[in-house]
């Protein structure tokens, strides 16, 4: 959102009926737009901030002790609030993990930050972290995941699970890709309802994942609600299973 102003209007809209509708977790970025989705998000929020669990990621280059809470401040002031509930590192980068994590910490005790976490970690990034003083208080990784990236399932979402530690899901549509294979059509026609809901209520259904899908307009605001009302059964999840097998190895993680 964010890069093109024509569409501020409608994106500012999107995000005010998602409230509506009771999806209050806001997931942006410094990087998305260059700053510009963080003044939609700020504009969508106006009077309303109390009701949103606010995201935002720094990039891996500014992630050092002082330039992470530079890129707060900034962050902070596009979105015109006085803290984020939840700050990531967007991806592994240059700047020593430990270096990272004081900022963060630096962050929270100046009560600019709620919470922190990672983004695009994997499963031998997410161990250096844990082993760090502090990477424990790290509380997610976002991460890609949907029905055609499952490379997780072996070994960083059971590693997550088990220390308590949710994931996020970006892209749980693949941009769109996923839609239009067979079995995901006959799942869908079982139940009346799109072949993206289904590919949204399958991510929702995975214990310790939370979904993030972009929408900006109405129509699929309201269908992506509706996809946590879709209660898949056990021979929906087959037949997916059979569509979109599980990894049977480690894979590296997959990234957008």
């Amino acid at each position: 959102m964010g890069e093109d102003p024509g569409r501020r209007r409608d994106e500012v809209a999107a995000l005010r009926l998602g409230l509506d509708l009771g999806m209050t977790l806001i997931d942006t970025a410094e990087m998305y737009g260059d700053g510009a989705a963080e003044t939609v998000v700020a504009e969508a929020i106006a009077g309303r901030r109390d009701e949103v669990f606010l995201v935002s990621k720094v990039l891996p280059q500014n992630a050092t002790r002082r330039g992470i809470v530079a890129a707060c401040e900034a962050s902070l002031r596009r979105l015109r609030t006085d803290r984020l509930d939840l700050y990531l590192l967007h991806w592994p980068g240059s700047v020593p993990l430990a270096e990272t994590l004081e900022g963060f910490e630096a962050l929270m005790r100046a009560g600019k930050v709620r919470h922190f976490g990672v983004s695009n970690f994997d499963m031998a990034e997410m161990d250096a972290l844990w082993s760090l003083p502090g990477g424990s208080a790290t509380v997610t990784n976002q991460v890609l995941y949907n029905l055609s990236r499952r490379g997780i399932e072996w070994d960083l979402l059971p590693w997550c699970r088990s220390r308590g530690l949710p994931v996020m899901a970006y892209s749980p549509l693949e941009q769109g890709r996923v839609l239009g294979e067979g079995g995901l059509d006959a799942v869908a026609r079982r139940h009346g309802v799109s072949q993206a809901q289904v590919a949204l209520a399958w991510v929702l259904h995975q214990d310790g994942v939370v979904a993030i899908p972009k929408a900006a307009d109405a129509g699929h605001l309201r269908e992506n609600r509706a996809a946590l009302d879709l209660r898949l059964s056990t021979e929906d999840m087959a037949a997916l299973d059979r569509s979109f097998p599980p990894p049977a190895g480690p894979s590296e993680l997959a990234i957008l």
